[in-house]
């Protein structure tokens, strides 16, 4: 069981890293940059195609909490089963739950990382 376990994880793993570079084209490279950002900050976490996009979550079986996609921008964004927690000092109730972006520099990285651990609990 655990084997079969293990190759459908490689099998999906292998699905969304094909489908980066078929969704994100010309930015393939920093929609893959993304991924490894998301799996560096929450090993755990195990990514799928979700709605044909790739989606990040704890288990086969679980919801995805996060996921990526390339619209306009490239796109990095929580699901509502992810942990999500309101901002400190937040004067109103609206809950970030997406996030547009044109690059992927350090502070971007260190933040997305953030929201990921936060994501997962």
């Amino acid at each position: 069981m655990a084997t079969k376990t293990a190759k459908k994880d490689a099998d999906n793993l292998a699905a969304v890293l094909e489908k980066i570079p078929q969704m994100f084209g010309d930015q393939a490279a920093l929609g893959l940059r993304l991924h490894e950002t998301i799996m560096a900050a929450a090993p755990a976490l195990k990514p799928r195609l979700w709605y044909g996009m790739p989606g990040y979550a704890l288990g086969r079986s679980k919801p995805v909490l996060v996921f990526i996609r390339r619209d306009d921008y490239l796109t990095f964004g929580l699901t509502e089963k992810a942990n999500i927690v309101l901002d400190e000092g937040a004067t109103d109730q609206l809950i970030p739950n997406a996030w547009f972006m044109r690059e992927l520099d350090a502070p971007t990285e260190a933040r997305i990382a953030e929201i990921v651990q936060v994501a997962v609990g």
